[in-house]
This record gives structure tokens, sequence and C-alpha cells, in this order.
């Protein structure tokens, strides 16, 4: 089978599962996908089909079988903590609850399969990033940035969690798996005492790694954001106009911010501005409009 047909079964498997088991709306997996809601939509209708015309039994797979499933597996809890740890719509930027059904299954997972590294990668991302969830929002909801957060408000024990699993996953010889090194990147973030500690070197470095092992125009767009600190706001523009024109995000919010915040940083502030404008139309979630609608305003006129 082509790889590009692999790519889409175990796409429209996890989209099916999003929708009937994580309970996600079409919506939400439309963006975790960077796709039209029309082909998800398409995608969960024709999955049904098959597993109706088929009569695929409900069982464990086994052999060759278990590595394609449990990629799917993985993909499915990690969308769901996605979904909970920046809400695609809706008046709340978090949706806990998701956050911690998702670090449930995936405790759960890391329970039964111990010796698979990804599933210990996958637990090490979703700890750390569970760490700072209380500092994520302000006191009226509003979203609190990263490098703005009062990391006396990190859990230091799902801190301790990730870095333990993350320290399994590369005893198991994962360290170079998307989730292990996803986890690796947000443990930079957890290891620093203060935003200024940052090793931001380390994180592009991270990010160009990650880019080796699962190319994708969202790992680009967070690599500039890396080089931006690491390089300069000019290296990291410079990254991200090459993104200007990626079909994929046509309509992702956060490529006209991050494009925003690095003109800002240049001093072109109309440009930022007219960018960070766009990003508030383009999201769905109120609490993020609000807060980009905001950051376009300082930029003045």
């Amino acid at each position: 089978m082509a790889p590009e047909n692999i790519r889409d079964r175990v796409e429209a498997r996890v989209a099916l599962t999003l929708r009937l088991i994580g309970g996600l709306s079409t919506a939400e997996i439309a963006r975790a996908f960077l796709v039209p809601k029309a082909t998800i939509a398409q995608r969960i209708v024709r999955s049904k089909r098959a597993l109706s015309d088929a009569n695929v039994p409900f069982e464990v797979p086994r052999g060759p079988d278990l590595a394609e499933r449990l990629a799917s597996v993985l993909a499915v809890i990690y969308l769901v903590f996605n979904e909970g740890y920046s809400a695609t719509t809706g008046d709340s930027w978090l949706r806990p609850e998701l956050c911690e059904d998702a670090l449930r299954l995936g405790r759960i997972l890391a329970g039964l399969m111990p010796d698979e590294p990804e599933v210990h990668g996958l637990v090490a991302l979703m700890e750390i990033q569970a760490s700072r969830s209380r500092a994520r929002i302000g006191p009226t909801g509003d979203p609190v940035l990263l490098l703005e957060q009062n990391r006396a408000h990190w859990d230091q024990l799902l801190i301790r969690r990730g870095l333990a699993a993350l320290a399994r996953a590369s005893e198991l010889g994962g360290g170079r798996g998307p989730y292990a090194l996803q986890a690796a990147l947000a443990a930079c973030h957890a290891r620093a005492r203060s935003a200024d500690d940052t090793d931001w070197a380390q994180i592009a470095a991270l990010y160009a790694t990650l880019a080796e092992v699962m190319p994708s125009p969202i790992v680009e767009l967070n690599r500039a954001v890396a080089l931006g600190m690491a390089e300069g706001p000019a290296a990291g523009l410079a990254l991200a106009d090459q993104l200007v024109d990626e079909p994929a995000l046509a309509s992702y919010h956060l490529l006209p911010a991050v494009r925003g915040d690095l003109l800002r940083k240049l001093g072109r502030f109309a440009e930022a501005r007219a960018e960070l404008e766009r990003a508030a139309s383009l999201t769905h979630n109120a609490r993020e409009r609000a807060l980009l609608l905001e950051r376009a305003a300082a930029c003045g006129d």
C-alpha cells in the first residue's frame, strides 16, 4: 500500500475515534488536521461505512497490526489533550476535563505497554504541558502566554512525572520519537527557572530535529518562534514568511499571530497590527480573539 494511502487510512481512523469516543466536534477535529470541516465530515462518513461493510471485529490487534493501531491510539490521546489545552471554540481557553481524560488514558497505556518508548514520550509531553495549566489563565479566565506566566504556579509533581517518563522513553531508545522530541521541547521550558533562562538555541535545534522526523508546517512555524528568540526576530520572520503560501496554514490563526509578534519586535507596527487583527478574525475562541485584538491595539495606528 502506498504511504499516502496508509496515512489517509490512519487519519480517517483517528478522526472517527475522536468523533465517536473522544466526543470532539467535526470543527475541532478539522483544526487538528488543518483541513476543511467538510473533508473531515466525509472521512468520518466513509470510515463508518467501511467498518460496517467489513464487519470489523472489536478486538485487541496483534503482531504487525499492533504498531499501526498504537500510532492511531497515541494520536487520538494527543489530539484530545491538545483540544483541552487550547480549545478551538467557546469562551474558555482551556478544557481541563479533556486534558485530564487524555492524561488518564496515557498513564493507563504506559502501564499496559511499559516497553513502548513513544507511549512514555506522549505521557511525558502531556504531564509537562499539563503542569502549566494553572498558570495559563488569569483570575478572569484570560489567557496568559508562556513567557508571562508565574512559574511558581507550575505543578512540580507533574513536571517530575514528565521528566521521569521522558527519561524512560530515552532509556528504551525512543529519544528521537515525535512525542519524545516534543516532550524534550517542553522540558526545556520546565527546567528554566525563569523566562530569561530559557535555552532557545536548544529549542530551535530540537525543532530542527523534529522537522526531520515529522515534517509539518506547524513544526516549522514553531521553529520560526524559537529562531526569533534565539537569533532575533528577523531570523524568525524569514522562516515564517516561507510559510505564508502553505495551503495547510491558509486559515490557521497562529501563522499571522506569530508574524505579527515578530513584526512588532522589528518595529514594523502597522504590519504587525494588521497581522494580529487577521489572526483574531481567524480564531473561533473568544478568549484568544480578545487577547489578539488587545495585542493588535498595543501596536498603535
